[in-house]
């Protein structure tokens, strides 16, 4: 849904005002919006309030939305990291520490095949990245989004997204050969 046609066609009826369009709009990246959100938050309750509110802002500023090459949900996904920002705000707390991906899908193979120890190492590996390189690899990885998407929800040029990419996942490469060493 984020690319196309289709899409592009589904936020011009919901520009008019077409609650379909929005609902299909909303139901097409909801599941992708609400692992990020609590990935970031670190609580469902607020994941799922950060994406109701996005889709809030998004209903009031429909107008200001320019169709790009990457889609629509590139757009929602930029609206979803302010409000994570601004609920960070107002809910301030040390975070938890959680996996690369949101418990809300439940544990994928990756988590399956860890074990208790490994997943330490790569949530202690992955705390030690920059907040940047952490955003970056959660819009990628949880929220599945392509580096031109990132971008878009970033306001990056894809080249300057896919370099930062290659250097979050280098150094966290190299904090879990740390890891190993003195585990």
């Amino acid at each position: 849904m984020d690319n196309g046609q289709a899409a592009e066609g589904l936020v011009e009826r919901a520009r008019r005002g077409d609650q379909e369009a929005w609902a299909a709009l909303y139901t097409s990246v909801y599941a992708r919006l609400v692992s990020f959100a609590h990935r970031r938050l670190g609580n469902a309750d607020l994941a799922r309030d950060a994406v109701s509110e996005t889709m809030a802002r998004a209903v009031t500023r429909i107008d200001t939305y320019v169709g790009t090459d990457e889609g629509f949900a590139p757009w929602l996904f930029g609206i979803c990291r302010h409000v994570v920002v601004d609920l960070q705000r107002q809910t301030y707390r040390p975070l938890p520490p959680g996996l690369l991906r949101s418990d809300v899908d439940g544990p994928g193979p990756v988590e399956v095949v860890l074990d208790a120890d490994e997943r330490a190492q790569v949530r202690a590996a992955f705390a030690r990245l920059d907040p940047d390189e952490r955003e970056l690899l959660e819009l990628r990885v949880v929220g599945g989004m392509s580096s031109a998407e990132v971008a878009a929800a970033l306001g990056k040029a894809p080249g300057t997204v896919r370099m930062a990419q290659m250097r979050a996942l280098g150094r966290l490469r190299t904090f879990l050969e740390e890891a190993s060493r003195v585990g």
